[in-house]
């Protein structure tokens, strides 16, 4: 979205939280940066200048506002939509390659120079990659100072400084007081304690209403493969396998934010697990926008309007996720979990202690890859798509958020017992393309029957396309025409 400077002083004017994290004010008299929603009085129009990121804002002198505390708003859904190297880079970054691999690893992973990644980020963003991660480090160490009792040095190394004088001068900067102003200013009791196995805490992941949680947990739940996911207590807890080590997040949905409890190996890995979490959730859609599309369909309209805000349910890892959907093709949901299951218990990893019913982490391509096809009970076809997809998988093939779409689509279509179904599935719930239609579904089918649309390939075709760039959000609307579980929140938690 390409917005003028007239449309951005009438969204900060009426205060509209749907703009927030699309853009930021700067207030030349106040020296701060805030988001549109500001509740602060709203300032001039000439002491207002507009960044496309906070990073942005930052480089450009101004502070977070700490009324609105624009550093904790939804991303902007542009990086949800787009396939360009800057959203993948944008992707990456948030997800911690360039704290841990610098410009250079990032350049690498998107194929490009160092100098052409810097050029492109800084051109739409105001900011370059460098500026981008720091301004993620802040964020990431703010969060610590308020939910942890860590020390300042514990808290500048966890967020992924490199030194405690870049950390205490980014804070500064960012937020104009010191870490130890910031901890004093903390509400009480927001201390949590770390204990022999896991560092503990607490994040409010935002998100733009309308949200709609019923299918996206729902789908979670009722898809959860034992050992590694679980409905409990109201929430969707899950294992994660991060950078420096493994983690457990659970996962609660309330009217104006998703609560994220984790339990967390290193904390160095908290910005990598926020990102993924907020990238499984679908927190930084924009709901309006999707919805106005499809409602336009007099067929999808009743649906839409029903249940606005629907979000896609992804993954937290794409890799784990690809090799689930091969491994359930052809069966129901129940077997789907038996068969993940298994593989789970013999070669997964088991955590050092377990959560809840949390016990491993989904085994990596490269482990799957090794798997004996004897210890596979499946159709020898689908087992040889599994491990020949592992072993591509391992070998380089990217399925995440920051891959390149045309290149991993041809990839998965020259693959042995990969069709249309799974390659859509995967493009829909690994790297979240929102334009994943896997037609041939038979919930999506059901779905096309119950709203009386046609079903010939052709005919359905040109229809579909008046949803797009959104249909794997109509997806969404057309699988909850049924009354499977996926719809549903569970009412009650496991055992």
């Amino acid at each position: 979205m390409h917005f003028t400077t007239e449309a951005q002083v009438r969204a900060v004017r009426s205060r509209d939280q749907r703009f927030d994290g699309w853009f930021f004010t700067g207030v030349k008299s106040t020296g701060i940066y805030c988001r549109p929603s500001c509740p602060a009085m709203t300032p001039r129009e000439t002491n207002m200048v507009f960044y496309p990121s906070a990073a942005a804002a930052q480089a450009g002198g101004y502070r977070a506002c700490r009324r609105c505390r624009p550093d904790t708003t939804p991303g902007s859904p542009e990086w949800n939509v787009r396939a360009d190297v800057v959203a993948r880079a944008m992707r990456l970054i948030a997800d911690g390659v360039v704290d841990r691999d610098g410009v250079e690893g990032l350049a690498q992973r998107l194929g490009y120079s160092v100098r052409q990644i810097e050029r492109q980020v800084r051109g739409e963003l105001g900011a370059g990659p460098l500026a981008l991660a720091r301004s993620q480090r802040a964020q990431a160490a703010r969060v610590l100072i308020d939910t942890t009792d860590l020390t300042m040095a514990e808290v500048a190394f966890a967020a992924g400084f490199g030194s405690i004088r870049a950390f205490n001068q980014t804070l500064q900067d960012v937020y104009a007081c010191s870490p130890r102003e910031l901890r004093a200013r903390r509400r009480r009791g927001a201390g949590v304690q770390s204990d022999g196995a896991w560092h503990h805490v607490s994040v409010r992941l935002a998100f733009r209403p309308p949200f709609f949680p019923d299918n996206l947990f729902g789908h979670l739940a009722a898809t959860a493969v034992p050992g590694v996911e679980e409905w409990r207590g109201g929430a969707y807890r899950r294992a994660l396998r991060l950078a420096h080590g493994p983690a457990v997040v659970a996962l609660t949905p309330h009217d104006d934010h998703v609560a994220a409890r984790f339990w967390l190996a290193d904390l160095r890995d908290l910005s990598g697990a926020v990102s993924r979490c907020r990238w499984l959730l679908d927190l930084d859609a924009d709901p309006e926008a999707i919805d106005e599309t499809l409602a336009r369909d007099p067929s999808l309209r009743p649906l839409v309007r029903a249940a606005p805000g629907r979000r896609v349910p992804r993954s937290a890892d794409a890799a784990e996720m690809a090799l689930r959907i091969v491994l359930g093709q052809q069966v129901s949901t129940r077997a789907a979990q038996t068969l993940a299951a298994r593989v789970v218990a013999s070669h997964g990893t088991s955590l050092v202690e377990p959560v809840g019913g949390i016990t491993h982490t989904f085994p990596a391509p490269d482990i799957v890859a090794q798997i004996d096809p004897r210890d596979l009970a499946m159709p020898k076809q689908r087992r040889q798509a599994v491990l020949h997809l592992a072993a591509e998988l391992a070998d380089g093939v990217d399925v995440s958020p920051a891959c390149d779409p045309e290149q991993t689509r041809a990839s998965l279509n020259a693959m042995p017992g990969i069709g249309p179904w799974t390659v859509e599935s995967i493009a829909m719930r690994g790297w979240g393309d929102p334009d994943a239609f896997p037609s041939t579904d038979l919930g999506v089918r059901a779905g096309l029957v119950a709203i009386n649309a046609p079903l010939r390939g052709d005919v359905l075709d040109r229809i579909s396309r008046a949803w797009s760039p959104w249909r794997a959000y109509a997806t969404q609307h057309l699988w909850a025409t049924s009354d499977h579980e996926i719809n549903h929140i569970p009412q009650e938690a496991t055992a």
